[in-house]
């Protein structure tokens, strides 16, 4: 059996640790649901994930808010389209970093950078990229965390790899609401640090997936050997343990080298590495209880966050495979594989942020929860 984690009500992830992971995970996870396509589209759903969401004090300015913010955003679901298509469109939004504020048993106070992909699939207009920073204040209440408030303003922006082109509108049809779900963090961690035991279904599955992807886009993955080494143990099937170990170690090898990093993440002028990558959406390519194949679509952030522009960090748009087998009690993969590109629009009204302004967003105390 799988550790116990969140469960869902009402769409809406609850069950967290009271730890500062399960506050970074519930203030994730009620930023994505806020930014879904059933929750600003349909005010009953909106107004049923609040009550979930919410503290008891909170609920009433909280729902008035999501309505507010709703109206202000639906017209993005729409494309080039007369009116909105809510099976047709286009909302997922992925976690890029979690800062704390503030925590203590009682309260947490938690600044998100998200990366929000929004439009249609109906029309000829390709679903477009933004970006937001997003500050979400929580209390302990009813034995877990709860919204009292969250407020968004425009976040850093990463310019889209130059490498990468913008997909045409037919190709996001895999990521319509009734053809993947959104990630779902928990918080939740073993001794070691890494996931704890997944549960032996489809969601444990798709949670081991998109943990798999956050820890290989984590910088530390990139410089420290023996937090890589660690992960990869805790998270590898044993059977490609070995090989994968090989080829983690080149590819971290490589990005040092091309981006002139030392082993504390550094430049020589001290310019941080700055690395994640985000799950945008889930689906399932095949699942039985001894294996799984598991389709995400990622958004990843590289660069250095110094004074070289040419440096500065760039996101790219991805589907990623994972391949899982069910061992010693949970999932563990035996693939992490890069497919095709799918690859919104850029913001036409947001300059990407100078590249010394990403260095609030790096390092290690700033990444997400994990799945």
């Amino acid at each position: 059996m799988g550790e116990e984690r969140v469960r869902t009500v009402n769409g809406v992830p609850v069950g967290y640790p009271r730890t500062q992971a399960g506050a970074k995970a519930a203030a994730a996870n009620y930023t994505t649901v806020s930014g879904s396509a059933a929750f600003l589209t349909n005010r009953g759903a909106r107004h049923r994930a609040v009550a979930v969401m919410a503290s008891d004090a909170a609920t009433k300015a909280v729902t008035k808010k999501a309505d507010q913010d709703a109206r202000r955003v639906v017209g993005a679901l729409r494309g080039d389209n007369a009116k909105v298509h809510p099976e047709r469109t286009i909302a997922r939004t992925g976690v890029l970093a979690a800062r704390l504020l503030g925590f203590d048993d009682h309260g947490a106070m938690v600044r998100l950078w998200t990366t929000t992909v929004r439009g249609s699939t109906a029309g000829h207009a390709t679903p477009r990229v933004g970006f937001q920073s997003v500050t979400v204040t929580l209390s302990w209440e009813s034995n877990d965390w709860k919204l009292r408030d969250s407020s968004g303003t425009s976040g850093l922006v990463a310019p889209i790899d130059e490498r990468q082109a913008s997909n045409v509108t037919s190709d996001f049809s895999d990521y319509v609401p009734s053809a993947a779900d959104d990630p779902v963090l928990s918080g939740s961690a073993g001794r070691n640090g890494f996931p704890a035991n997944y549960a032996r279904d489809e969601h444990g599955a798709h949670a081991a997936a998109v943990s798999a992807a956050m820890l290989f886009g984590d910088p530390r993955f990139f410089v420290n050997d023996d937090w890589r080494h660690r992960m990869l143990a805790a998270t590898a099937a044993p059977s490609v343990l070995e090989a994968v170990t090989s080829d983690a170690d080149s590819t971290a090898r490589l990005v040092m080298e091309n981006r002139g990093v030392g082993v504390d993440g550094k430049t020589a002028d001290g310019s941080e590495l700055v690395t994640r990558t985000a799950a945008l959406a889930t689906r399932s390519i095949s699942y039985s209880d001894q294996a799984a194949s598991v389709e995400l679509w990622t958004a990843s952030v590289g660069g250095v966050a110094g004074k070289v522009e040419t440096q500065r960090p760039q996101i790219a748009f991805l589907r990623m495979t994972v391949d899982l087998v069910w061992i010693d009690g949970t999932w563990k993969t035996t693939a992490v594989t890069p497919s095709e590109p799918l690859v919104p629009s850029p913001s036409a009204l947001q300059e990407a942020s100078p590249a010394d302004r990403f260095a609030d967003v790096g390092g290690a105390s700033n990444a997400p929860a994990l799945a």
